[in-house]
């Protein structure tokens, strides 16, 4: 089958999500999918659920009464909520549709139904061969799903488009049906309803027509007829509907040859007795005679259906009839009535019953061999002979007789009498599990009300009548859910079979093969449990050298869906192959399509389709994979799928427009695959793929070209929907292309979608060749041939010559009417040549062609300086009305590009053969120290040619980011061009033999690039060719290593140079303040940036003597202070004595005074300061002269040096000598202090003194100074 349709995907009245959960509960609640908001939203959605129910779950048939259907779920999911049937504008009768009116375009007076077939956005299509604008359409009732399968079809009548309505017949009656659309015949016809249901029939069976969905598959034969399947027609066992599905095999004069159904004979019947008390104590009678009749009315009785017999008992039993006295309703409901109350003082309960097992169940009396038994026992009191009803009751259990017990409490209510004793009774008479098969009503009148659930509970034991009822195996089969025709048999999918595992009916002529479930199965009968895997959902074939392959799908198979290939093997099926899909959900496997590309007659390719593959927008994209056919295996090629869908959705955006607002928005692509004869003309068959839920559930089909064996990656063009997206929905939901319907030997194709149906014509393909010759033939700038503005040129004529044929009449001549333009050196900006005339580059032209057509046109050549490149030509061309008739072959250019060649002097020879060489010298050999963006680089270039003309010779000059360009000497300044590279023409228009061109380019530095090396690249080159092997001395690489010396100014001070200690100043014993410990010197680093060059990152060092040799402190770093780009350390040098935290601190006395101070050993600190790059950097460091080590010691005057020194942390970035330290001297000096006197001198002294003092008083001794006279005197 050549198309799939989409209805055959969960949607409308299932979410489209639905089959992506498991088997048990709401599959649509799986992914948070609210089913009721998706109802609203989309409307009349085209594709009902599969073959399972509302909420995706398996349903078993139950007993039901009068004609209600009951399915085991209905296939595609054609239920009664669509919306009421209306009338759309213009279409007679559209609530009945005895006919459907096709449309042409600009026919007066034809119906118009849905306005989205009124035109196709030609403006969204990425056009080719099939017209969107002239398409033919026809419109039907949107509840009717008009349009849901759409077949092409000849006979000896004529041509036809066949339109399945599966739901015609609304409201009620619902039927389906098929309606024939004549095309190719002038005027407008109406469509015809084939009225196909009515004639589409199985003898023997008890039919259910209604809603059968005819025409929901649509295929026509290849020869000749077509068929036409209503899967979900139903026959009816008794109480049960089982939906087998029909197909009617439909001659080509549209007459009904045949039907298929897999029904089978009923095997649910009953044999029923109803026990009834007719004792005294039951009053009216004929209330139970009402009931009788209710509930007789509700069975089918008959031979091979439901059987019953009535006894009545009181105190003896009677046979009122038996179980074979009458075989239909009617007469069983005549006989009931006559039944008169036999009346009777004692109520014998267990012999009733006992008498009813023994005698009305015999075979005498009519009951059957292995049908089901059932009594209904109807008292209203208590029996008199309850002793043996427990015997009675175990022998009915024996015998498995069904027992329904009925209570009437009308004696005890009367008589205002406890019941309880004979509720318990009667309920120990009834069957388990006793609340279904135990009934208690007030009174006689009241028996009627329990008549419906005693009917639905009698009737539910007709599905349970034998074992082999638990599970289905054809009864609900819903077999041409999908059908093929191949070479021999005609495939049926049957979805709904052996538990909706799935199965394909294969029939051919009388044959008609039913494989068993374990065919297909294996997995399923080994778990005994069905998969529901829904195998048959779409089929088809494959034709290979002799031999056919049959192919299957089956979307639900572990849940991501599989393809079945198998043969046919002496009636046998084997299986080959299975592909398996990749995603939960993807639907995969629920659309085939195979295609012979080539036209061999043996198949290329298969198709599958996942209409569900969700995208990375988490939407329904769908996705179509392609595989190859190999021998008899299939082998992936690639997967096609859809443009992006803009999504709208409450998660995604804060508000949603009304042209983007639907949930689901994806595009479904892949939902109808159709392999159509070739359109285009190329000798290959093509492939339309409908994506019915693009552009808002507007739809869209894309259309795919063949080549070679297999397809075009990239569609060749794109169908969108019409219309306002209110009323138009799901355009591309069944797709066929298989014959011409006008006449004009094309292929035409014809796309269904929710209401109608539209015919697009394909249009022929125009091949159109186009030639250009010039002369002169190639450019001679040394022979000028005519002039132009004044001026001696180079002029050209131009001969444009077109041929035009038709591919499909290729012996017919065509006249074609061309629009053409010619561009000028299309390749450059601005052109070297104008036409004549005109001083124009461009022209356009119209020109009719019959067959071959040629034209002239004249230009010339401008005075460029430029002959590097040949001139081109371009010719586009396309037809005059684009938009009608034929349309060119895409396989072909629709430009044509010419080269108009530079003629060169080589003597004799065909080719100038050149040998350039390149000799390159710098002003620079060693290290290059720029310090100014005005320093020079200079780069002196010769170009010799040593053997033929070279013409437009140039060299290239590519040179790194660190050097600029700034001009050039020794020729014309005009001959260089600089942009990234520099390019000079030397010795134009040509460079002869042995000619030497010498010149120089000069540089300037980029002080926005700092680089570690000048690199320059020179090469040499002409139009001319050159031999590889001479190409060794054509280019030549600089690489000079460079350092850029930094521009700054490197300034330091101090607030003061020069300290003086006085003689008398004392040490103090405590320290408590620096003030306490000397004088204080801050010391000023600046570095100001003053160059062309940036500033890089720099390193100061400062040191300073801090400590003696014998470790008394020098100067005191009391801290530093900088600018904000400066960052030093240690911070363990500052203040190391935390005297500026308040620690006092006691001098020590180590030092004796008197001690000599000697700064040459002294140890020094070292501040290190990173300094950021800025225009200007400023340290400043504080320090105290630590006076108390200098008031000990000796010392007259000394230097205190502090020391500094920059680097820079770039090693391109460099510093001058002189800007790289500094050094600074602090004098101090003492005032004073007297010389040093050696030790012997003043012990010599010493001796001395004590040498004169002793000579001094002999000598008074001597003289008598220490004599006294005066005492002697006195003495005397």
């Amino acid at each position: 089958m050549s198309r799939t349709e989409p209805g055959k995907l969960p949607g409308r009245f299932q979410s489209p999500r639905a089959q992506r959960g498991g088997r048990c509960g709401n599959p649509a609640e799986t992914r948070g999918v609210d089913l009721e908001a998706l109802i609203e939203n989309t409307g009349n959605h085209f594709a009902p659920p599969g073959p399972r129910g509302r909420q995706g779950q398996r349903q078993r048939p139950v007993a039901s009464r009068g004609v209600t259907q009951i399915n085991a779920a209905p296939a595609r999911g054609f239920t009664e909520s669509f919306p009421p049937s209306s009338a759309s504008p213009g279409l007679p009768g559209a609530a009945t549709a005895p006919a459907m009116a096709p449309r042409r375009r600009a026919s007066p007076g034809v119906a118009v139904a849905s306005c989205w077939l009124l035109t196709v956005l030609l403006g969204f299509c990425l056009s080719f061969n099939v017209d969107v604008k002239n398409s033919m359409t026809f419109s039907g009732p949107v509840e009717d799903m008009f349009g849901y399968t759409v077949q092409q079809y000849e006979n000896e009548e004529g041509k036809w488009v066949l339109i399945g309505s599966p739901l015609v017949g609304q409201p009620k009656n619902r039927t389906g049906d098929v309606y024939k659309c004549p095309v190719g015949r002038g005027e407008s016809l109406p469509c015809i309803k084939l009225d196909l249901p009515v004639v589409t029939s199985i003898p023997n069976v008890t039919e259910v027509k209604e809603n059968m969905t005819f025409g929901s598959t649509l295929v026509t034969n290849p020869k000749g007829g077509f068929l036409a399947c209503g899967p979900l027609y139903a026959y009816r066992c008794g109480h049960l509907h089982y939906t087998t599905g029909i197909c009617s095999d439909v001659s080509p004069t549209f007459q009904v040859l045949k039907s298929i159904a897999p029904v089978q004979e009923c095997s649910t019947q009953l044999d029923i007795v109803i026990v009834l008390d007719g004792s005294n104590s039951i009053y009216p009678w004929e209330s139970v005679t009402a009931f009788l009749n209710d509930l007789l009315k509700r069975m089918d009785i008959g031979p091979k259906q439901t059987q019953v017999g009535i006894v009545q008992y009181g105190e003896n039993v009677t046979h009122e009839f038996n179980l074979n006295k009458y075989s239909s309703t009617e007469e069983v409901l005549v006989a009931a009535n006559k039944i008169v109350q036999r009346g009777g003082r004692q109520t014998m309960t267990a012999l009733g019953i006992d008498t009813a097992r023994k005698e009305a169940f015999t075979e005498a009396r009519g009951a059957r061999r292995g049908v089901k038994k059932v009594m209904v026992i109807v008292t209203d009191g208590e029996s008199h002979d309850n002793h043996r009803l427990s015997k009675v009751i175990e022998d009915c259990e024996d015998e498995s007789i069904q027992r329904f017990s009925i209570a009437i409490l009308g004696s005890y209510n009367r008589g205002n009498l406890s019941t309880e004793k004979f509720v318990e009774e009667i309920k120990s008479i009834a069957s388990e599990p006793t609340e279904k098969h135990f009934f208690n009503v007030s009174d006689e009148l009241a028996l009627v009300t329990i008549v419906e659930a005693l009917g639905e509970r009698i009737f539910a034991l007709e599905a349970t009548a034998d074992q082999s009822a638990a599970s289905f195996e054809m009864e609900m089969s819903q077999m041409g859910f999908s059908a093929h025709y191949s070479q021999d048999w005609v495939m049926l999918g049957a979805v709904g079979a052996y538990d909706w595992n799935g199965t394909v009916v294969m029939q051919k002529a009388n044959q008609i093969k039913i494989p068993p479930n374990k065919t297909f199965n294996v997995e399923s009968t080994k778990k005994n449990e069905p998969l529901a895997s829904y195998l048959g959902y779409t089929v088809n074939s494959a034709t290979v050298s002799e031999d056919v392959l049959y192919i299957a799908g089956q979307p639900r198979y572990n849940h991501t869906g599989q393809v079945v290939i198998y043969r046919m093997e002496n009636g046998d099926i084997r299986i080959l192959q299975a592909l398996n899909g990749e995603q939960i959900g993807s639907y995969f496997g629920s659309v085939l399509t195979t295609v012979d590309i080539d036209k061999d007659s043996n198949t290329d390719i298969l198709l599958v389709g996942a209409p569900m593959f969700m995208g990375t927008e988490k939407e329904e994209q769908g996705k179509v994979y392609v595989y190859a056919l190999n021998q008899t295996r299939f082998e992936y090629q690639m997967s096609l799928e859809p443009i992006k869908q803009t999504c709208c959705s409450s998660l995604k955006h804060n508000s949603c427009t009304k042209e983007n607002k639907n949930e689901p928005c994806g595009a479904r692509f892949g939902t109808a695959i159709a392999a159509v004869k070739d359109l285009n003309l190329d000798g290959f068959n093509d492939v339309v793929i409908g994506a019915p839920l693009e552009d808002d559930h507007g739809g869209a089909v894309y259309i795919y070209h063949g080549s070679g064996t297999t397809l075009k990656e990239e569609y060749a063009q794109r169908i969108p929907s019409g219309g306002d997206g209110e009323t138009l929905k799901f355009f591309g939901q069944s797709i066929h292309g298989e014959m011409d319907l006008n006449g004009d030997g094309l292929t035409d194709v014809t796309i269904g979608g929710l209401g109608g149906a539209a015919l697009f014509w394909s249009r022929d393909v125009a091949v159109v060749k186009v030639t250009m010759n010039f002369e002169p033939n190639k450019v001679n700038i040394q022979k000028k041939n005519c002039h132009m503005e004044g001026k001696e040129t180079v002029c050209i004529n131009a001969t444009v010559c077109f041929d035009v044929k038709l591919k499909s009449k290729e012996d017919v001549v065509y006249e074609a009417d061309m629009q053409y333009r010619v561009t000028l050196d299309s390749l450059r900006q601005i052109s070297r040549s104008f036409f004549s005339g005109t001083q124009e580059r461009k022209i356009q032209r119209n020109i009719t062609v019959r067959e071959s057509e040629c034209t002239k046109h004249s230009f010339y050549m401008l005075d460029k300086h430029d002959f590097r490149d040949s001139v081109r030509i371009t010719l586009d061309f396309n037809l005059t009305d684009p938009e009608n008739g034929p349309v060119l072959d895409d396989s072909l250019p629709n430009s044509v590009h010419e080269y108009i060649p530079f003629a060169k002097d080589c003597g004799n020879k065909e080719k100038c053969i050149s040998d350039l060489a390149l000799n390159v010298s710098t002003t620079e050999k060693g290290l290059l120290v720029v310090r100014s963006h005005n320093d020079k680089f200079n780069v002196s270039l010769t170009v010799k040619n040593k053997k033929d003309s070279a013409y437009n010779t140039r060299t290239i000059v590519n040179y790194s980011p660190n050097l600029i360009f700034s001009g050039i000497e020794a020729i014309q300044k005009d001959s260089c061009e600089s942009n990234h590279n520099i390019t000079c023409k030397v010795g134009y228009p040509f460079l002869r033999r042995g000619e030497m061109v010498t010149f120089k380019i000069l540089f300037q530095f980029n002080t926005s690039f700092l680089m570690e090396n000048v690199v320059i690249h020179l090469s040499a080159t002409s139009d001319s060719e050159e031999l590889p092997e001479a190409l060794f001395d054509n280019e030549v690489n600089i690489s000079v290593p460079v350092k850029y010396e930094v521009g700054l100014q490197f300034y330091s001070s101090a607030s003061e140079y020069h300290i003086s200690i006085a003689a008398n100043e004392t040490v103090p014993e405590v320290i408590s303040s620096t003030e306490d410990i000397g004088n204080e010197v801050n010391i000023f680093y600046l570095i100001r940036k003053s160059g062309h060059f940036p500033m890089p990152e720099l390193k100061l060092s400062v040191s300073f003597p801090n400590m003696t040799s014998d470790g008394f402190p020098v100067l005191y770093l009391n801290g530093w202070s900088s600018s904000d780009n400066a960052h030093c350390r240690p911070s363990s040098l500052q203040d190391p004595f935390g005297i500026n935290s308040g620690k006092k601190m006691t001098i020590s006395k180590d030092l004796k005074r008197g001690t000599m101070l000697d700064c040459s050993t002294c140890k020094f600190a070292t501040i290190r300061c990173n300094l950021i790059p800025s225009d200007m950097s400023q340290v400043n460091v504080s320090l105290i002269l630590w006076k108390p080590t200098f008031i000990k010691v000796q010392f007259s005057s000394l230097n205190l040096t502090v020391r500094a020194e920059l680097q820079s942390e770039n090693t391109s970035l460099v510093l001058s000598a002189g800007n790289q330290k500094r050094e600074l001297a602090i004098q101090v000096s003492k005032d004073g202090l007297p010389g040093r006197v050696p030790l012997w001198v003043i012990l010599l002294s010493a001796f001395a003194g004590l040498l004169l003092l002793m000579l001094l008083i002999l000598a008074l001794w001597k003289i008598g100074f220490f004599k006294r006279p005066l005492k002697k005197k006195m003495e005397k």
